[in-house]
């Protein structure tokens, strides 16, 4: 099957999520306020994120977002900014996709003030209808460090099939974390409706 050009133009379009709710393609005009968001969530976003450390000043953040503008113009994924009334709420996005055999996984986070809401699922949601609908993809991972409760939550309200645990399969600070690993293939979504029926926005 010949690879599909998942990033439309090499760049993905905004998102429409809900009213007031998008996800946007980064852009380095994004740069300050994904940083403040950052380091505002420094603390919240430590306990399970392994990657603030190496995040101190705004150039960081640009040197991720033009990562993410070459990830993107290989045609191997896309981040997203997940906007609230046009204000940076958090990031979601693809690490990377094997077109050999349709696969992708999924990361996300939200500062703080922004849990709770449904945000990340209904994120996802759409994320998972473009990786299906639209770039034919067969296979969406997503995993979660075994104690973040809030990350697990998602891929099951999504209809995930929780498929087993990697043993410490991440290197947070000063210790390692397992892993639980959840997919879902396009059978199921296609069995679960799609949008409609691949779980609720909470």
């Amino acid at each position: 099957m010949a690879t599909v050009q998942y990033n439309r133009a090499r760049r993905m379009q905004t998102i429409a999520i809900s009213a007031g709710v998008r996800l946007t393609p980064l852009d380095l005009e994004d740069a300050a306020d994904l940083f403040a968001l950052t380091d505002a969530n420094r603390a919240h976003l430590r306990a399970w994120l392994p990657w603030l450390d190496g995040v101190r000043r705004v150039e960081d953040t640009r040197a991720f977002i033009r990562t993410a503008e070459r990830q993107a113009a290989r045609n191997d994924g896309a981040q997203f900014a997940v906007r609230v009334d046009g204000a940076i709420a958090g990031i979601i996005g693809h690490h990377r996709i094997d077109w050999r055999n349709r696969h992708t996984s999924l990361g996300y986070w939200v500062g703080e003030a922004y849990q709770g809401r449904g945000l990340v699922t209904a994120a996802c949601r759409s994320l998972l209808a473009h990786a299906f609908d639209a770039a034919r993809l067969n296979r969406v991972e997503i995993r979660c460090a075994v104690g973040n409760r809030r990350s697990r939550a998602v891929p099951r309200r999504l209809g995930f099939r929780e498929e087993g645990m990697v043993r410490e399969a991440e290197w947070l600070y000063d210790h390692f974390v397992d892993h639980v690993v959840y997919g879902m293939l396009a059978s199921d979504w296609r069995r679960a409706g799609g949008v409609r029926g691949a779980g609720s926005s909470g």
